[in-house]
This record gives C-alpha cells, structure tokens and sequence, in this order.
C-alpha cells in the first residue's frame, strides 16, 4: 500500500515552460507542511503534465501568418484567442486524424508512469486541471476508463509494463478543474455529454477509508469567460462534480476582468482548499 500521494498538474493554454507548476508546487507544500508539521516531500509526490511544446510552434506560425495579413488591434487579448483556440481545434481530433490528440495523451501517460514509479503504483492520484487541460484530463481518463480497448498504441507504449493501478486511472481520488471550458465542448453532445467519475469506480477497492476525501470541485472565476460551472450541465455532472467554486482570481489587474482566467495558479481560493485537501487524505491514509 502506498504512503504517499501523487499529485499531477496540468496546464491550459499560454503556457510555454515545463516549469510552469513550481510556484503553486511550493505553495500548496508550504501549507500542507504547516498543517501537519511534515515535510511535504514525504507526504506528497508532485508532476507537472507539460504538453504545451507539441502545440507551440504551429501556434506560433499561426500567429506570424497572421500579423502579416494587415494591422491588429487588442493584440494581446488576440494573442490570447488564438493561443486558446488554436490549441483546442489542434487537440481535438478530427475524423481520421488523431496526432496531436495522441501525442499529448501519451504525455499524460509517460507522467502518470513516473508518478507510479515514485509515488507507489497504488498511490491515491489528484489532478489539477487549468483551462485546455482539464478537457485534456477529462478525454484522458474517460478514454482510459471506459474504450480501454481503444487507447492507441502510442499511449500504451508509455505506461509501465506493469500497467499499474494508477496508470490505469483506477486510483484518482480527487480533481480539481481550474478556469475550465468542459462546459463549452459539452455542445458536441446531444445531452451536454458524460463526466468521468471522480473518484474512480475502483477507487474504494485500493483506498476505502479516503473515499469520503474524494471527489471532483470545479472552480471558475466569474470575470473568466473561458471558465463556467458544471454541475447544471445535466443530471450526470450534478452528480459527478462536488461543488463548483466561484472564486476572485488575481490581483489588481487580473481580478475584474478575463485576465483572470490565467490567474489561478497561486491564488489562495484555490491553493487553500487544496492543500486542506490533501492533508484529509493523507490523514486518512495514516489512520
């Protein structure tokens, strides 16, 4: 039985450095070490789910290509657009056409494989999702969960041979989805479409005692018009998400706006709650 707990997170769009988690890495062990009086590292195991790189360079011809065709106004906020747009239409596969979509799920996999490799391969996994990332995360683990037959080779490829509980979802005790648009790709669905289950269905089999910890929060700013709620998408996310959680994002110039939408990372509605969080669990686990 693991001692400890796998957290991965993952980024949204905008984001061009793998070391994009470090500060709210730190911050969320700073409070964690201070509720417990452990050191966090003992307790928790970290991974940062970088996919950004597989997408960068197209983007940014996009954007050159672009620019060339005639003057622009509100560049930044374009930026921002395109960055976010460009993304999604990329991931999202086509008929016939999977590449990227598979590239950055083999990703996901190859960091789930680490987690299980240092974190134990029961370990309870919790996943924080922003923005692209959390229908990256969704996709994932519902491809994984239930067409297991149908997740392509390429991804395979990066799980341990093994193919440990983690790495095959089955210990995903709780997700927290940050300035998700989960709401928006909902329209592809007659019925706004399926959640995952959160925590998974064999999760009361490896970790029972945590299973009253577990679970999926939403949270969304209300200046963010990328992120929305989900539990009134339909019966099935009523059920599936614990509670969506308005938040204020940001500071001064971030806070009122849909600047807001990039500012969740270190923002203390958010890091509390987690790091709370995941101090239940890991009293769970040692009781």
């Amino acid at each position: 039985m693991s001692t400890k707990i796998a957290v991965a997170i993952v980024h949204g769009v905008g984001i061009t450095k793998p070391d994009f988690a470090e500060e709210m890495i730190e911050e969320i062990k700073e409070r964690f070490s201070k509720k417990t009086g452990l050191d966090a590292g003992a307790a928790l195991v970290f991974r940062p789910v970088y996919w950004g790189h597989i997408l960068q360079q197209p983007e940014d011809e996009l954007w050159r290509r672009m620019k060339q065709g005639g003057d622009l106004d509100f560049t930044s906020l374009r930026r921002f657009m395109v960055s976010f747009a460009a993304d999604a239409l990329a991931y999202q596969p086509a008929e016939g056409e999977r590449d990227k979509y598979e590239e950055i799920h083999a990703v996901y996999a190859r960091e789930m494989c680490w987690l299980a490799d240092n974190a134990g391969a029961d370990a309870p996994l919790v996943v924080i999702a922003h923005s692209l990332g959390t229908i990256i995360t969704s996709n994932y683990f519902y491809d994984l969960t239930k067409f297991r037959r149908l997740v392509p080779e390429t991804v395979r490829e990066e799980m341990n041979t093994k193919r440990t509980p983690l790495e095959r979802g089955e210990t995903l005790a709780c997700l927290y989805t940050l300035g998700s648009p989960i709401a928006l790709w909902s329209l592809r669905y007659d019925d706004f479409g399926r959640p995952i289950e959160v925590p998974a269905a064999a999760f009361k089999d490896h970790h029972p005692a945590l299973v009253p910890h577990a679970g999926w929060e939403n949270f969304y700013d209300p200046d963010d018009i990328i992120g929305y709620p989900l539990k009134s998408l339909n019966d099935a996310y009523g059920q599936a998400v614990k509670r969506d959680v308005p938040v204020n994002a940001g500071g001064l110039f971030t806070s009122w706006n849909p600047g807001s939408h990039v500012a969740y990372w270190t923002d203390n509605d958010v890091t509390v709650p987690v790091a709370e969080n995941l101090v239940a669990l890991w009293k769970a686990m040692d009781s």
